[in-house]
């Protein structure tokens, strides 16, 4: 396709999405014109649900493989599994270039999620376009072509770039109409569930766990040295450190099934799961801790778990379960662990959880009654704000 054709391409695709009325008018426009802007035989849209750890299918357009459906309601993937998304984003695009669409091919010799999937469908080949808004990735555009087509090439690549870039600008005026909705639930900075978002979830899971035993696990982390970035390098850094972070929680999490990533506040992120066992989520926060230290800039976390799969007691409310993660977590930071310390598995953290108000080595854990000032002089001589920072909702403990 020549340069006035490709050019053709960029109009009709607009006016495609232009005209939709329904965002799934929308989505199955814009993976429409692009398949057919880059003659390909099938085009999927998929955005990378960030809270979710997973990429889910929006549409499938096209030639459809058997089992394909045009609108799924579950074909999701995990974003470990297409972990792409997730690290391209901040090694090669955060500086402020642009995203590189790539190529895969059944014949590739290393069988990654794609190649697989071209095989089992019975494709030749694909390309990938991430989805890129204000500096974020949304999701990703994905065309590709029959084992009778000839594969896509580096220019095929570059152009599917600008018909992702132009994906992006309609998803952008489409998203302004959802703004205020998904405000009440997002954190706008890493673009994880907010405190709001998981009071909610938190206050279903313990009614559940109540109904039928299911497992509840609570994994609280504070992310250390934000303030050494903010004070050295300037705030943008340490936004950018904190999105970061966000991405990798978003990562891990994902390999808990319906686990919900959020940003509490501040510096302080949480993963909640109800069904994973206590030792799933503990591996998880394993693997978050590790990754965490990797980060540049970062000094790693301090990482705490509660889950209802230890002896941790009777489980009367979501309170009590936060104050159990929150003081897990706390004797993380005070001994610099650079592993997860886990309620029930650690002799102190029940006790200093329940400890009544007043007592000498309680330090003011979220949500709970204080009778009197905390002295801050609780090992590590760190001390909480009562609030949950930036970010969150007014203070206030999930429903009783």
């Amino acid at each position: 396709m020549g340069e006035d054709g490709r050019l053709r391409a960029v109009v009709a695709l607009a006016q495609r999405m232009a005209a939709a009325h329904t965002p799934r008018e929308f989505w199955r426009a814009a993976a429409l014109g692009a398949r057919d802007g880059l003659d390909g035989s099938f085009a999927a849209l998929s955005v990378w649900e960030r809270d979710h750890g997973r990429l889910k299918v929006l549409v499938n357009a096209g030639e459809r493989a058997e089992g394909e459906e045009e609108f799924p309601d579950a074909e999701t993937y995990p974003v470990h599994q297409y972990p792409e998304i997730t690290e391209f984003l901040h090694d090669q695009w955060a500086g402020g270039g642009e995203p590189d669409a790539w190529v895969e091919t059944a014949g590739d010799p290393v069988p990654t999620g794609r190649v697989a999937g071209l095989r089992r469908r019975g494709r030749g080949c694909c390309v990938v376009a991430p989805i890129v808004l204000h500096g974020r990735a949304w999701g990703e555009l994905y065309v590709a072509r029959s084992l009778q087509q000839k594969p896509f090439t580096r220019a095929d690549a570059g152009f599917a770039t600008v018909l992702a870039a132009v994906v992006a600008s309609g998803i952008a005026q489409a998203e302004r109409l959802e703004e205020v909705r998904k405000l009440a639930f997002t954190d706008p900075l890493t673009g994880l569930a907010n405190r709001r978002a998981v009071d909610t979830r938190l206050d279903e899971a313990i009614e559940r766990h109540h109904a039928d035993g299911s497992v509840v696990s609570l994994l609280v982390c504070d992310l250390n040295g934000l303030k050494r970035v903010n004070d050295t390098h300037g705030h943008a850094v340490g936004d950018r450190l904190l999105e970061r972070f966000g991405s990798v929680l978003s990562r891990c999490g994902a390999k808990l099934p319906g686990a919900l990533a959020a940003r509490l506040g501040g510096d302080e992120f949480c993963l909640l799961t109800v069904g994973p066992t206590a030792d799933e989520v503990v591996a998880v926060a394993e693997e978050l801790c590790v990754r965490a230290a990797e980060l540049e800039l970062g000094e790693g976390v301090a990482c705490g778990v509660a889950s209802t799969g230890d002896p941790i007691g009777p489980l009367g409310s979501a309170r009590r379960l936060f104050r159990l993660a929150d003081a897990a977590q706390y004797r993380a930071k005070a001994g610099r662990s650079a592993k997860p310390v886990v309620a029930g598995r650690d002799g102190t953290v029940v006790r200093l959880a329940d400890a009544p108000p007043g007592s000498r080595d309680r330090r003011r854990f979220r949500d709970a009654p204080v009778a009197e000032p905390p002295d801050g002089g609780g090992p590590g001589g760190r001390e909480r704000s009562p609030g949950p920072g930036p970010g969150g909702p007014e203070p206030g403990a999930p429903g009783e």
